[in-house]
C-alpha cells in the first residue's frame, strides 16, 4: 500500500506541477501583456487580468494551497508505524501489530506485581524491539522480559532484539 500511496503522490505532484507551470505561464504573459497562448479561454484570462496579488482573496488561496500542499506532502513521506509484522521474510506470513501487543501486554500484565501493562513492538531489521510499560514492582523486571520473550517465542516471531522493560513504582511519573 505504501508503494501505491507514492506513486499517486508522485503523480499527483506531477499533474500539479504541470498545471501550476501552465498557469504561472499564463499569468506572466498576461501581466507583461502578451497575448495568452497557452489556455485559450476568456474565462480565465478575464479572471487572471482582474487578480492582484494585493488582494487579501488572492493570497488566502494561494497560501492555503502552498499549506495544503506540504501537509500533503509531509503525510506521504512520513514514516507511519506498518499494521502488520512480517513473521519470515522466505514465507510471507504477517501478525498483526496490534494483536501482538495486546497479547504481549496481556502477558507482562499476568505477572505476579505487574499492573496496567502497555506493550509497542518496533520492527527493525527483521527483528522485532518490544517496549514494555507497565507499573508495578521494579524487581519484576526479569520476570516481565521473561514473560514476554516466552509469548514471542510461542508466537513464532523472528529473532527478537533487546526487550525494554519500564517498570516504575506506583505514584511515580513513568
Amino acid at each position: 500500500m505504501r508503494t501505491v500511496n507514492r506513486v499517486a503522490s508522485l503523480l499527483l505532484a506531477a499533474a500539479l506541477l504541470v498545471g501550476g507551470t501552465l498557469l504561472a505561464v499564463q499569468a506572466l504573459l498576461v501581466s507583461l501583456h502578451r497575448p495568452a497562448s497557452v489556455l485559450d479561454r476568456t474565462d480565465w484570462y478575464d479572471t487572471l487580468t482582474a487578480a492582484r496579488w494585493r488582494d487579501p482573496t488572492i493570497r488566502a488561496v494561494a497560501g492555503a494551497a502552498v499549506l495544503l500542499g506540504l501537509a500533503i506532502l509531509v503525510a506521504q513521506l512520513r514514516r507511519w508505524t506498518p499494521v502488520r509484522l512480517r513473521l519470515d521474510e522466505a514465507d510471507g506470513w504477517h501478525l498483526h501489530r496490534r494483536s501482538v501487543e495486546r497479547r504481549l501486554a496481556d502477558v507482562a500484565g499476568a505477572v505476579p506485581g505487574v499492573r496496567r501493562a502497555s506493550v509497542r513492538v518496533r520492527q527493525r531489521g527483521g527483528r522485532w524491539r518490544p517496549r514494555v510499560r507497565a507499573t508495578g514492582d521494579p524487581a519484576a523486571r526479569a520476570e516481565v522480559e521473561y514473560a514476554v520473550r516466552q509469548e514471542l517465542h510461542r508466537l513464532a516471531a523472528p529473532r527478537t532484539g533487546r526487550i525494554e522493560v519500564r517498570l516504575p513504582r506506583r505514584g511515580r511519573p513513568a
